[in-house]
């Protein structure tokens, strides 16, 4: 395949569990490693597989009432490196970096909020920082990395595992890109649309 890229480390870290045990099921057994935090990583080790701590790779907890788990330079390193750059694999190298193949993230449900709320400070805390900020990195660097940015890519990268292993091809991976960074848009026109309408 060309551009061919193996997914070797995900990093996990979802609001929406549901449909998820299928995808880890088959990235376990193509011998993906799992990174994550919190309930996440409670929802992996609880389907039995073995599962890293994002903590243990930072070497800070989760701090400011969850706020700040994933902002970090061995996160972002790691999903931003350019694997073709001698530059960047030694700065990897450096700071022991590890490479991330692969990011599943999804975003606060910051929409369902507004809808059930009109409490300021509920509506505030939905609006996700960390994983805003793991989807554009990571689609960013699509040409290392997969995205998935919603549950929506749950099943089409499920699908492409079934097919042909922990493998995508360099379209495969500018057409998650494509939806990582339409999920960015519509999250942050929402929000946009909320401040306008308070103001």
């Amino acid at each position: 395949m060309e551009d061919a890229k193996r997914m070797k480390t995900a990093l996990v870290s979802v609001y929406h569990k549901d449909g998820l045990d299928d995808l880890l099921a088959a990235l376990h057994a193509e011998g993906v490693k799992f990174l994550s935090t919190g309930g996440t990583q409670a929802f992996i080790e609880s389907l039995g597989y073995p599962c890293e701590k994002v903590e243990t790779l930072t070497t800070y907890p989760s701090i400011l009432g969850g706020r700040v788990k994933t902002l970090h330079p061995k996160v972002f390193g790691g999903i931003l490196g350019r694997r073709d750059l001698e530059a960047d694999r030694a700065e990897m190298q450096q700071y022991e970096i590890p490479e991330i193949d692969l990011v599943v993230v999804d975003l606060y449900p910051f929409e369902e909020t507004v809808q059930n709320t009109d409490v300021e400070a509920d509506i505030i805390e939905k609006i996700d920082i960390g994983g805003i900020s793991l989807i554009r990195a990571a689609a960013k660097n699509f040409n290392d990395v997969v995205i998935v940015p919603s549950k929506a890519e749950y099943q089409p990268l499920l699908d492409i595992v079934r097919k042909q292993g922990a493998t995508t091809t360099k379209e495969q991976r500018r057409w998650f890109a494509t939806r990582a960074f339409g999920v960015s848009s519509h999250y942050d026109t929402a929000i946009h649309e909320w401040f306008e309408g308070r103001s």
